[in-house]
């Protein structure tokens, strides 16, 4: 049995910077264990730039910005294993663990941080018609294969689903030398960034047709085409609205699901919303000791957003460790009303939070020039005037703690409602 203080599982970005939060904050018995070869995560095989503008205030590609947590994680002496997998956690926060050099081992923390990142959704997940030919690749899987392993998936793509990666592999594919032919959205609306949309869509005269989808890929060993159409409002594709195309590869690009198999093996209570654990503003989950962060509570679009809400906890695991966490006093648990898909946390205890309570959502739709309005009890606290909201981008809201502080708890709700309504 090996005895930490903090246990992450993760080494992505949001384990590296909950750990060295957690160290930053007097804890020095801390172990990171990640399954993949190397740390940094996902941001290794994201060699396009666009990283750090808001925590380095300068632009950095992937591997860059994972090696500055890389190297203060190594300069602090907090230890790692690699190419080491979780294989359970139980409630009194034992792990069983295994890698190749230790075989199984047990590894007892008195806190656990949650930080496995995201995965993405294949095509079993959802259902694609034709037959199963080589050739079909998930986004993140195409990208790996290009920027990492040195080999190139095909050399005439079609994309389903505007997710950020598959957008950034159009434009990647498409510097490589292959034909990118279109890109096909179920939804009205891309589920991406705008700047990716523009920068890796409309900057190569990629067509992106929104509200359509794939009815067939045909081919036998290899795709040799697939065919689009056109939905409608319960999304059932269009008659007489089909589009072929002769291509070799399909990218899939259909969403991220947060990694929560060891969280169900802790009992940890999830939201059916995000797929991600239900926490406080501490980060911590259901589950008294064992705090999540990153997109294996709610997939995020910036990293950025990834380290500041994973420094959050990583410094409220080293004060559950010191005893410092506050439970008494004002409490006030969160509710997504109309046009908000989720917020998170899901719980806000006033005595554990600084100047202000920070709350992170995603809309529902696109809206232009509408209100977000923030209630205690159905009385407004706060309204925020916004131009444009689309579901691709994460809002957050800043509450000031004052306005809280006085009262002495109940529901905090936020919704969209028509400017000056």
């Amino acid at each position: 049995m090996l005895n930490y203080d903090i246990v992450v599982i993760g080494g992505g970005p949001a384990g590296l910077a909950a750990a060295i939060e957690a160290k930053k904050n007097g804890v020095d018995s801390i172990l990171v264990i990640e399954r993949d070869r190397e740390l940094g995560g996902i941001l290794q095989q994201c060699i396009h730039n666009g990283f750090g503008l808001h925590i380095f205030k300068e632009e950095l590609t992937g591997p860059e910005y994972a090696q500055r947590f890389i190297q203060q994680l190594e300069d602090m002496g907090i230890s790692y294993k690699l190419d080491t997998m979780v294989l359970d956690i139980r409630e009194d926060k034992t792990l069983s663990v295994i890698n190749r050099i230790d075989g199984l081992i047990k590894v007892q923390g008195k806190a656990i941080v949650l930080a496995m990142g995201c995965r993405e959704r294949t095509r079993g997940a959802i259902n694609i018609p034709g037959t199963r030919p080589a050739g079909v690749f998930t986004a993140g899987t195409a990208q790996r294969f290009v920027n990492m392993e040195g080999y190139m998936v095909g050399k005439k793509v079609v994309i389903l689903g505007s997710g950020d990666i598959g957008l950034i592999m159009a434009r990647r594919l498409t510097l490589e030398g292959a034909e990118v032919k279109a890109v096909a959205e179920l939804l009205p609306y891309s589920g991406g960034l705008t700047r990716n949309i523009v920068q890796c869509l409309d900057d190569f005269e990629i067509p992106l047709f929104l509200s359509h989808t794939l009815i067939d890929v045909k081919g036998r060993d290899r795709v040799e085409g697939v065919t689009i159409a056109k939905v409608d409002e319960k999304r059932r594709p269009i008659p007489g609205t089909e589009q072929y195309y002769e291509c070799d590869t399909l990218l899939l690009s259909v969403g991220l699901i947060p990694e929560n198999e060891l969280s169900k093996s802790a009992s940890i209570q999830l939201d059916p919303i995000t797929g991600g654990p239900v926490v406080n503003e501490a980060m911590e989950t259901s589950v008294k000791g064992i705090f999540a962060c990153g997109n294996v509570v709610h997939v995020h679009d910036l990293v950025d957003w990834v380290t500041e809400e994973s420094r959050r906890a990583g410094k409220n695991a080293a004060k559950f460790i010191k005893d410092e966490l506050c439970d008494e006093g004002p409490s006030f648990r969160t509710a997504a009303e109309k046009g908000i898909r989720y917020i998170v946390p899901h719980m806000v205890r006033i005595g554990n939070t600084e100047q202000t309570v920070d709350l992170f959502m995603r809309v529902d739709d696109v809206y232009a020039n509408v209100d977000m309005v923030v209630k205690l009890d159905g009385v407004s606290i706060r309204t925020i005037k916004k131009k444009h909201l689309a579901p691709g981008e994460m809002e957050s809201i800043k509450i000031p703690r004052k306005l809280l502080e006085e009262k002495s708890g109940g529901m905090l709700t936020v919704c969209l409602e028509k400017e000056g309504a």
